[in-house]
């Protein structure tokens, strides 16, 4: 499907790929991982054609569609389903052209209508939205009431619903909630064509992609499977990488030592020189150099508060008007790793700002330790940093009495180095920003670390070390997060929000999963009903007094006709084809790849029968009666 060859890209004073080449095989599910920095999105762009290479080429098959997200769609009057409809550009274009298109044209119109299934496209939209995290009465909605993060949202299930033959996703989960994620993960799965999707959300890469394409160094590399058979061929790869080059330079240095003895020596020069050729022929073989990863500083409180931090009996909270949450019912012990879960906008974020005390409570009790210190997390912060700020300035503010080498030292334990210390925050990685703020967060050694989608910008191998840190933490943790692994392997308990309250959980992870995809496939069977009331223009009801009109319907219905004469010759071939007695006693294989494609000639078959019979009940209501 996509074939890069010897691939050369320098800007920025480096050089992001070095004679790099893939092919990806068509239809193929593709995660694209490596370290921050190292150039994943700019292989996206000059895959788009955004950015021009120094060498080689990128190429696709002819007229083949790439669609990305690459922002928020814009803020416009026009409404929720329609914005997403208008991802198709063939149909919109056919169903702008039927209205003025000649007799003779209608019916190849309305066959190719009913071959790209233009009459569920509806339906089909507003299954994304919903999988997506949209309601029923959002659909009608105008764009410009949509924040920038739903708006994000609706870009994502505008190139889902478009469907291009290369589908490009950077990041598609860091602006989705939990639910969100899980119910991307199963959708990609099932995208018939070919995606390549930059993520550093390992179970997102475990369960949605068959292959996991690795940039490192300048060079492509692809491995079949998931993330987690990356991993170990990665680890063997490297392991042999490194066997290899131990046995060349064994080998090295045991003809070297011959050079060396018999260099001078009239009778051995010959072979001497032979030995010196043997080693310029040897080829080189990197050392394995492990990628070091800085660790994060989450201290822990020197002295456990009495039990519990926090209880809320029937409170309430909001912003002034009727409450956000209500009926609270909740107690919060030191040790505890609660998982928040829930959509976004069912309160969790408020939740997070009553724990943290940047909201108060309008009813009800809590009570709270006064003695509580709390580091909030929250992903808001980074956007709110001064982009003029240095990590030098941040800390100066934050330690006014510590001498400049101690702040320097510390910037350091945060995994900043020298050269990154007196960088401007506009010119530091999303990484390098998440990595600051987190560890300044948990500097004073908190009693509840509160972390709202702490893993956004930050790699997997960065991911994994900030789980050791939240795992080696000893105070009271709650966690909101996409990060399903992360989730995971933290949250001891979970909570739920849900209908203006907060609620334990009863399950775990798993079962949540199954709740979430069970309740987005019972909404996407929901939203059939806006077909009757956004569906493909009909031709208009003819006048009493003419027949020209019943001539559009005829023509649709002999479209119908053709196409099921079609399925039904495919169908008659394979079966034909299934009788034949070296096909019955050959390859099991192919006898096994004509079964399935019988199967689905006989659903094309069933689908045209159906749109066929519609199309004559449509012409035979319109001929006029006698």
């Amino acid at each position: 499907m996509l074939q890069i060859n010897d691939l050369v890209f320098d800007a920025w004073g480096r050089r992001f790929l070095d004679q790099a080449s893939v092919t990806l095989p068509k239809d193929a599910k593709v995660g694209l991982v490596g370290r921050n920095g190292v150039g994943k999105t700019t292989l996206f762009k000059l895959i788009l054609g955004q950015f021009t290479p120094g060498g080689g080429d990128i190429s696709l098959p002819k007229d083949a569609r790439i669609g990305t997200v690459d922002q928020e769609h814009p803020a416009t009057p026009v409404p929720l389903l329609e914005t997403v409809l208008a991802a198709d550009i063939e149909r919109g274009a056919l169903l702008t052209e039927l209205e003025t298109a000649p007799p003779e044209r209608l019916g190849e119109i309305y066959a190719r209508l009913i071959d790209i299934d233009a009459d569920r496209a509806p339906s089909r939209a507003a299954e994304i939205l919903s999988g997506l995290g949209f309601r029923q009465d959002d659909l009608s909605r105008p764009m410009a009431e949509f924040s920038g993060g739903w708006r994000m949202r609706v870009a994502l299930a505008a190139a889902l619903f478009a469907e291009p033959d290369l589908l490009l996703l950077d990041e598609p989960t860091n602006y989705l909630d939990l639910e969100g994620a899980l119910w991307l993960e199963a959708r990609l799965r099932k995208y018939p064509h070919t995606a390549m999707i930059i993520s550093h959300d390992r179970e997102l890469l475990n369960n949605s992609v068959d292959h996991i394409l690795h940039l490192k160094d300048g060079k492509l590399s692809l491995y079949p499977g998931g993330y987690d058979s990356f991993e170990t061929q990665l680890s063997e790869k490297l392991r042999l990488q490194e066997a290899t080059r131990l046995k060349v330079e064994a080998r090295r240095a045991h003809m070297q030592s011959f050079v060396d003895r018999f260099r001078y020596k009239a009778s051995k020069a010959r072979q001497a020189q032979s030995r010196l050729k043997a080693i310029a022929k040897l080829p080189p073989v990197a050392a394995v150099v492990e990628e070091h990863v800085a660790p994060f500083t989450l201290p822990s409180p020197e002295r456990p508060l009495a039990p519990p931090l926090l209880r809320l009996e029937e409170a309430s909270v909001g912003y002034g008007g009727p409450p956000t949450l209500s009926k609270l019912n909740l107690r919060l012990d030191v040790d505890d790793r609660i998982g928040l879960l829930g959509v976004n906008g069912a309160g969790k974020s408020t939740f997070a700002k009553l724990v943290a005390g940047a909201l108060q409570l309008e009813a009800g009790k809590m009570h709270r330790s006064g003695k509580m210190r709390v580091g909030w997390f929250h992903q808001h912060q980074i956007e709110a940093l001064d982009p003029t700020d240095t990590p030098l300035d941040i800390i100066r503010r934050q330690l006014p009495d510590a001498t400049e080498p101690q702040r320097r030292s510390k910037l350091a334990q945060f995994g900043l180095g020298f050269d990154k210390q007196g960088t401007t925050v506009a010119n530091l990685s999303g990484g390098e920003r998440a990595r600051l703020l987190l560890n300044l967060v948990a500097m004073e050694a908190p009693h509840l670390l509160i972390l709202d989608e702490p893993t956004n910008h930050l790699d997997i191998d960065s991911r994994r070390a900030l789980l050791e840190a939240v795992n080696d933490y000893e105070g009271a943790v709650i966690l909101i997060t996409h990060d399903r692994s992360l989730m995971e392997l933290v949250a001891d308990r979970l909570w739920l929000a849900a209908d203006g309250t907060i609620k334990p959980f009863d399950g775990d992870l798993e079962d949540y999963a199954r709740f979430v995809l069970d309740r987005a496939r019972a909404a996407a069977r929901a939203p059939t009903q806006v077909k009757a009331e956004i569906a493909a223009p009909a031709p208009p009801p003819p006048a009493p007094a003419r027949k020209a009109p019943t001539g559009n319907a005829r023509r649709r219905a002999e479209a119908a006709e053709a196409a099921l004469a079609r399925a039904a010759q495919a169908l008659e071939a394979i079966d034909a084809a299934l009788t034949e007695p070296k096909v019955l006693t050959g390859d099991p294989g192919k006898l096994a790849e004509l079964g399935r494609r019988r199967a689905e000639a006989r659903a094309a078959l069933e689908i045209a029968e159906m749109e066929w019979l519609e199309a004559q009940e449509a012409y035979e209501s319109l001929k006029p009666t006698a």
